[in-house]
């Protein structure tokens, strides 16, 4: 008996629907023209650590905890009198995800952080760069399901950045809609 390999919801809807949709729209001659997803970043900043080291380790296990991969400390490269902030202090924690684990995150990212967010009438697209890629602010981590709001220390927003194969604002905004995160101004498009 033949075991089928797992493979995630969206990596199948990309190659099923995603690039007939966008080969179509965009005329482009080959499958392989079509914008890929190559990696999302998550990327969290605790400002507050410099006082509390404590928060530092919090938001690692977040982070691992909503995005199924071991987080990393970011740490400041100067000092800042100002903000009492020492070079090499742990300032932020990021993920960068990629293969299964980023269409995994993409998938529980549409399917039930973002319907969670309070009076919610779909994410602005003028977050893009310029060079294809798309950033995502997000207020507060208890979106995610994964989060159990009684152990939450410190309610905390992050970043969470689509790097696209594209250099083309439209090609990675119509590349995301057809995955579903939800535009504000879809009809317009």
């Amino acid at each position: 008996m033949e075991t089928k390999k797992y493979t995630p919801r969206l990596k199948d809807k990309y190659r099923k629907q995603v690039v007939p949709a966008l080969q179509k729209k965009f005329n482009f001659t080959s499958p392989m023209q079509v914008p890929k997803l190559l990696k999302i970043c998550v990327n969290q900043g605790v400002g507050d650590a410099v006082a509390d080291k404590k928060l530092i380790e919090g938001a690692i296990k977040e982070m691992s905890t909503i995005t199924g991969q071991k987080a990393i400390a970011t740490y400041s490269k100067k000092d800042i009198a100002n903000f009492k902030l020492r070079k090499g202090v742990a300032i932020g924690v990021r993920v960068t995800l990629r293969g299964d684990m980023m269409y995994e995150f993409l998938d529980r990212l549409i399917s039930a952080a973002l319907p969670r967010i309070r009076d919610f009438k779909g994410i602005n697209d003028k977050s893009f760069d310029g060079h294809g890629n798309y950033t995502l602010g997000v207020t507060e981590q208890i979106i995610f399901p994964e989060i159990d709001i009684d152990k939450v220390n410190k309610i905390m927003g992050m970043d969470i950045t689509f790097v696209t194969s594209t250099e083309n604002d439209q090609e990675a905004l119509a590349l995301l809609s057809e995955y579903g995160l939800p535009f504000k101004n879809q009809t317009k498009k």
